[in-house]
């Protein structure tokens, strides 16, 4: 259905029959809108932008590779008009992206207080709360009585984040408090705001990282975050949605390093070029082969008990498997754990010690299946070595895959890049040499 829609639109489009786009469209949400825009051609993605009344808000919806592309296509003059309607962090997000060319030309036609906005938050680095901020919030001061407060949200321009939560400023726009609106509706219109905002405030600072910022919104339940200085002074708001995109990225990220996949904002599959998607995975996966050459090794300081026992060498890739699997459940599970707070450095002993007892009672049930199958293809030697073997690989590899993102985190790097095949890489090595230690104890 979606793709006889798109057909007929992208049909309207080129025939520049406007008034059967609209008809088509009138009754669709934004968001939807936005879905939908991405599987025209991009010449028809230009000319149904050019026609909606609703074009920068069905923008802020589209990914921002694809707004660069449009606007890198779309009139001059139009992109200024487009640009302007959207909200501050938006607005900024795409400003940053444009061209030297586009970014002087819409400097000297945007306006003053919105050109102003633009060069404000774009020297925040990115990663900060200040890059995600938008300058689209609603101040009153803390003299107003709840009628004078009615009346001046009623003269406020139609373009703010959100206006179910008003911040408190004095002058200086120093942060004081903060007001529902539902609380000035429902206070008797004398009272005065002072009287009621409340003055517990819980805020961002402009510097602070964005995933941290994530966090408090998801904590304390909040629509908005204000964003302040080192002296309190109110300079933007995050809000949820702007929240829930830096937890979507920041979960892409972590996504992309666990499987030893460089981190790529943005990163489109169907776009990217093959030379980036090459440079992002090759160097993992030749420091991954070096990697392997452990194995390797372990298997060659270990021939004379293979010559001996071949049977040994059909088990080997089960048990090595065995211990890459188990130490890539753990790697996952602690990762998380570590990114979203629940465990930190100290618990290290008390996890380890649950751990071991978890990889105790896993290996313990593989090495009994593994067992039987070893007594079927050799005997009760083989089928002893295979159970200890088995039992001992799934506790290494549990126990390396928990501690391998705790020490990358204590070295202030990144728990994630303990990525599942660097794990597995490093079971599989250790694996080889407890396999065919155990053996070679047992069968010679």
């Amino acid at each position: 259905m979606k793709l006889l829609h798109t057909e007929q639109l992208e049909h309207a489009l080129q025939s520049h029959q406007y008034s059967a786009v609209q008809e088509m469209i009138q009754n669709i949400n934004p968001a939807d809108l936005a879905d939908l825009i991405q599987y025209l051609s991009l010449q028809a993605q230009v000319s149904l932008i050019e026609q909606l009344d609703s074009a920068a808000l069905v923008m802020e919806f589209l990914p921002l590779h694809s707004q660069l592309k449009i606007a890198e296509t779309i009139a001059p003059l139009q992109l200024v008009a487009l640009i302007s309607e959207m909200h501050s962090d938006d607005r900024t997000d795409l400003y940053k992206l444009l061209s030297p060319n586009l970014q002087r030309y819409i400097s000297l036609n945007i306006a003053e207080e919105k050109r102003a906005q633009i060069q404000s938050l774009a020297h925040y680095p990115e990663e900060s709360a200040g890059a995600i901020m938008s300058s689209d919030f609603v101040v009153l001061s803390p003299e107003l009585n709840m009628q004078q407060a009615i009346d001046e949200l009623r003269t406020m321009t139609a373009d703010r984040e959100t206006l179910y939560l008003i911040y408190i400023v004095d002058a200086a726009m120093k942060l004081l408090g903060v007001i529902s609106l539902r609380e000035i509706i429902q206070n008797p219109p004398e009272q005065k705001i002072k009287q009621v905002m409340c003055t517990d405030l819980v805020t961002g600072l402009v510097t602070e990282d964005q995933e941290s910022i994530a966090l408090k919104l998801s904590h304390y339940d909040f629509l908005a975050l204000p964003i302040v200085d080192d002296e309190q002074h109110l300079l933007g708001i995050v809000t949820y949605d702007d929240a829930m995109d830096v937890v979507q990225a920041e979960t892409t990220e972590d996504f992309l390093k666990s499987s030893a996949v460089g981190s790529s904002p943005g990163l489109s599959m169907k776009t990217a070029p093959i030379l980036f998607l090459y440079r992002k995975r090759v160097f993992w996966l030749v420091i991954l082969v070096f990697g392997s050459l452990l194995s390797g090794m372990g298997i060659a300081h270990y021939e004379e008990i293979i010559a001996a026992h071949i049977v040994l060498v059909f088990f080997l890739p089960l048990l090595v498997g065995s211990g890459g699997n188990a130490g890539s459940q753990s790697a996952t599970l602690m990762v998380r754990a570590l990114a979203t707070g629940d465990v930190q450095f100290k618990d290290w002993l008390y996890l380890l010690g649950r751990e071991s007892l978890v990889a105790l009672c896993l290996g313990g049930t593989m090495a009994f299946a593994v067992s039987i199958l070893g007594y079927y293809r050799g005997d009760m030697m083989v089928s002893v070595v295979l159970a200890l073997s088995m039992l001992g690989i799934v506790l290494m590899g549990c126990l390396i895959g928990m501690s391998l993102p705790f020490i990358l985190h204590r070295l202030k790097l990144d728990p994630a890049s303990a990525s599942a095949p660097l794990v597995t890489s490093i079971c599989d090595a250790t694996g080889v040499v407890v396999y065919l230690f155990i053996a070679s104890q047992l069968l010679l």
